[in-house]
């Protein structure tokens, strides 16, 4: 029998400022990392850009109206830090920080928990300019911005991120250079990841300064499985892989240590940082937040940067566009590994979906999408087994509520339960939307 969702269960969606609100300069806001980036030749498929995306920043009520249509108790959404501070820093900018506030009371006169991030990767250039997560200065810069979102909103905003996948921001971002700034060195990718995760203790230290509600951190973990016939090799490769992707941030913002086996993925890269200053990035935190899409069952591979691992095509395996497995069984496992690993802290499935096949435009006035269906049914399921096994389970929030800009991907790949036509701006509820919103009304008590 399926463990029932606890009372007061949160139900959501989950978008990021630069995927879905365009008007990127509106209203004195200031230039972005990703605004740069995507005018770089060769960077974003298709050339696409985030001017326009799905008009959110002129649409929001209807949208807000459209989230309480299909009945979420919850929406995480992100604030693009530029439309704050348009240089990173000093002046506050009103008319974009009166953006997220109207959001917010929209919000909650639908019914709807605001789940507000604080950072989804659109740095300002000002910043960027300066060395962006490389310079020593980012944590304070990340601390006075935060104080400043905290000090409007934090009467209206129950819940906090600090930072939304660190991993992605320095592995793709400094490690492998195929998201903004585009850059390509371990040894940037080593400084870059601390510089985050001090980044992220500042900005707890400042909430709790002043804070009334909760804050918390968000990453994305991929369990690394290893196929039946694993070498030794293969184990010692997983186990760096594990490190550097699944536990490179939790263990220290929940530990105070970095794992041993990043001095074997980095090598000469990895800095000896000071003892003290890494047991300073573990600040207490209400909850974390999982963003869960796939697993990778891994074997060695020498010739692999900088894990020395291949991943493995499963026989039979359900494979979305993005080339990611549908295993909803390590979405369980995953649960349990953090709620014993990091002391039964509350946990929030902050994102979890998929990008399949969708027409550019709805048929009839439907988008029939199936295989999403099954991806929500399972891995909403896999959530129910986890609080069984006693994981502390609080809230769901699918990715994402609209077709967006799918970053370097730009609008190739759809993940939206609602369909967006980006010639129009139509918004068309999919079948996913549809069904979600039946699971949201029984409260997850039938999954069929």
């Amino acid at each position: 029998m399926r463990q029932p969702f606890p009372p007061g269960f949160l139900w959501g969606c989950a978008t990021s400022a630069y995927q879905i609100e365009g008007s990127p300069l509106a209203d004195g806001a200031g230039v972005s990392n990703w605004h740069r980036f995507v005018r770089t030749p060769g960077r974003v498929l298709g050339n696409d850009t985030g001017d326009v995306a799905c008009d959110h920043y002129r649409r929001m009520k209807d949208d807000v109206a459209l989230m309480r249509e299909l009945g979420l108790t919850a929406y995480r959404f992100s604030i693009a830090w530029g439309r704050v501070l348009p240089e990173g820093r000093g002046r506050v900018n009103p008319a974009g920080l009166a953006f997220y506030e109207r959001l917010v009371d929209e919000l909650l006169a639908a019914g709807i928990t605001p789940m507000a991030t604080l950072y989804h990767w659109d740095l300002p250039v000002a910043l960027d300019d300066r060395g962006g997560w490389l310079n020593p200065d980012m944590p304070d810069w990340f601390a006075d911005y935060a104080q400043v979102c905290f000090n409007a909103l934090d009467d209206r905003v129950p819940m906090w991120t600090t930072l939304n996948e660190p991993w992605v921001v320095a592995d793709g971002g400094y490690m492998h250079g195929v998201l903004a700034p585009g850059h390509r060195s371990a040894f940037e990718a080593a400084i870059a990841a601390h510089r985050l995760m001090q980044s992220h203790a500042r900005a707890v230290q400042a909430y709790r300064a002043v804070g009334r509600n909760k804050i918390g951190l968000v990453v994305n973990i991929e369990p690394k499985h290893l196929p039946p016939d694993a070498s030794k090799q293969d184990r010692h490769a997983a186990r760096l892989a594990d490190a550097y992707m699944n536990r490179q941030y939790l263990d220290p913002a929940l530990l105070g240590s970095y794992p041993e086996e990043l001095r074997e993925v980095f090598g000469e890269a990895w800095p000896d940082w000071p003892a003290a200053e890494v047991e300073a990035l573990s600040q207490p935190v209400d909850f974390l937040g999982l963003n869960y899409y796939t697993r990778a069952v891994v074997r060695h591979d020498a010739k692999a940067w900088p894990v020395p691992v291949q991943p493995l095509r499963q026989p039979g395996g359900i494979y979305t566009e993005t080339g990611w497995e549908l295993h909803p069984e390590s979405l369980t496992d995953t649960l349990v590994w953090m709620h014993e690993r990091y002391g039964g802290l509350p946990l929030y499935v902050t994102e979890n979906g998929a990008a399949f096949y969708d027409p550019p435009a709805a048929i009839d006035g439907r988008v029939d999408d199936p295989l999403r269906v099954h991806y929500l049914r399972t891995h909403i399921a896999a959530v129910q087994a986890a609080i069984a096994r006693g994981a502390d389970v609080r809230g769901y929030c699918a990715w994402s509520l609209f077709d967006n800009l799918e970053w370097a991907l730009g609008f190739s790949k759809r993940f939206g339960l609602v369909h967006v036509d980006f010639q129009t701006q139509q918004r068309t509820p999919k079948a996913s939307a549809r069904y979600y919103a039946r699971v949201i009304a029984d409260h997850g008590a039938n999954l069929d």
